[in-house]
């Protein structure tokens, strides 16, 4: 079906976007040199949050209020980005058909590689055995920290999670901050508007319009990044500090190591077999990296990588789709830390674990963690999820790792990351709408291989 709402070519709209697409706050560099350059900004400011955390724990969690200011900034722009994103790179599209074919692709990849990660980090903490010796009474430990997390779980089930797709109200969808129920309702008017034809012009220059303004305004708060990242370590630091550290080191240590190889492995498998260097992408992607690394938060950096990968060579339709999915149902760290705190946490307090029970533990993951996207904390209220439904290893357990969590937060983050930036890479050439020539221009190309249509 053809629809007079497309604009150009798909190499004009791909231009066209990604000439207005990243307005970071990187100076002069004929100025400033590095210091102009947001990732060296980030990273003097984790550093500083570090170093206050340490020598002053209390003056550091006062931080936090920094940390927080910054999450929320980004937070509120989500919403709108994803919206006008999915309506444009949809109502731009000549073929509705490949809406659902581009949707479908991306599930069945969603699910391959989050269970290759369940599986990865399965196999990894048996082998490793970052728990074995400790020795742990689950009676002996204080449940009252986990309470919350608990009760969030306990209210969590994949019928209540699809229903919570959609949203109450059309408006409720941004209110509230669902990031699944604003691409539901972006989907649909996206469809609609180029169904309209002719008569949704108005409407789709009226978006085109919105979302450089709305990318402006993300421009602005990446200013406020360094000082959200020096807010957001030094409140880890000072709150779960150097003690946390040495009791729970090896799991820290085996953790980051299991980020690392699944990254080097798995990620850098694929990225060979689809023609793009991972360590260009990382490159690519460094101040993204940092950010996240510093916040615990991949949601500060959604928009800014709907940008990245726009600019790289993807459609928009692709990115605009794939993105915001890949945060509910791409959470390849997120699958890497449950498995292994799982099995970490049987190993600590000595519960058997019988093949059949790692076997159910892997089919319940795969169900609990896409039930608690967009839940504060999700990957704690999976893991308290998941242990109440298999009822096998203790759920009081959790509270040994609370004070690490957000430690273990940056190495999850950052999969999390990389694996959907480099799904969208593959989706998009899956689907023949990468632009190899911006592709190789913006992150290089490790060698030359498309993917064939299905």
């Amino acid at each position: 079906m053809q629809t007079p709402v497309s604009a150009g070519s798909r190499e004009e709209r791909h231009m066209t976007h990604a000439d207005v697409s990243i307005p970071a706050p990187k100076g002069a560099p004929g100025r400033f040199g590095i210091l102009g350059q947001l990732w060296f900004q980030v990273l003097a400011g984790t550093l500083i949050g570090i170093a206050l955390g340490h020598l002053a724990p209390e003056i550091g969690v006062a931080m936090k209020p920094f940390g927080d200011a910054f999450i929320k900034l980004i937070k509120m722009m989500i919403g709108p980005i994803i919206f006008v994103t999915v309506v444009h790179g949809i109502a731009g599209m000549n073929d509705m058909k490949s809406v659902g074919r581009m949707a479908l692709k991306s599930l069945i990849y969603f699910e391959i590689i989050t269970t290759l990660a369940l599986v990865f980090g399965l196999v990894a903490v048996n082998l490793w055995k970052p728990g074995a010796g400790m020795n742990i009474d689950p009676s002996t430990l204080n449940a009252d920290a986990i309470q919350s997390y608990v009760a969030t779980a306990h209210d969590q089930s994949m019928m209540a999670y699809i229903l919570n797709i959609i949203p109450t109200t059309f408006v409720s969808a941004f209110t509230e901050g669902h990031v699944l129920q604003v691409l539901f309702i972006a989907v649909l008017f996206g469809i609609a508007l180029a169904a309209l034809g002719e008569k949704g012009k108005p409407v789709y220059s009226v978006i085109e319009s919105a979302s450089q303004g709305f990318f402006r305004i993300i421009g602005y708060i990446m200013y406020f990044a360094p000082l959200g990242a020096f807010g957001a370590i030094a409140f880890t630091v000072g709150q779960f500090g150097t003690a946390s550290l040495l009791s729970l080191g090896e799991l820290i240590i085996q953790f980051f190591i299991v980020c690392a190889a699944f990254t080097a492995i798995v990620f850098g498998g694929i990225a060979w077999w689809c023609g793009v260097s991972l360590w260009r992408l990382m490159g690519y992607l460094k101040d993204e990296i940092i950010i996240v690394a510093a916040t615990t938060s991949t949601e500060t950096v959604l928009p800014r990588l709907v940008q990245k990968m726009r600019a790289a060579g993807c459609e928009e339709s692709v990115v605009g789709f794939v993105i915001p999915a890949g945060y509910s149902f791409n959470l390849d760290g997120t699958c890497l830390y449950l498995t292994t705190v799982a099995v970490f946490l049987a190993q600590a307090t000595n519960t058997p674990l019988t093949i059949w029970h790692e076997l159910t533990l892997i089919g319940v993951l795969l169900l609990t963690s896409k039930g608690a996207a967009g839940v504060a904390g999700a990957a704690f209220v999976v893991l308290a999820a998941t242990l109440n439904t298999t009822g096998v290893i203790p759920v009081a357990s959790i509270a040994l790792i609370l004070g690490i969590h957000r430690i273990l937060a940056e190495g999850l983050t950052f999969v999390n990351l990389i694996g959907n930036a480099l799904a969208t890479i593959v989706i998009a050439k899956w689907e023949g709408k990468l632009d190899e020539r911006v592709l190789a221009e913006t992150i290089g190309n490790a060698r030359t291989r498309r993917l064939h249509h299905v």
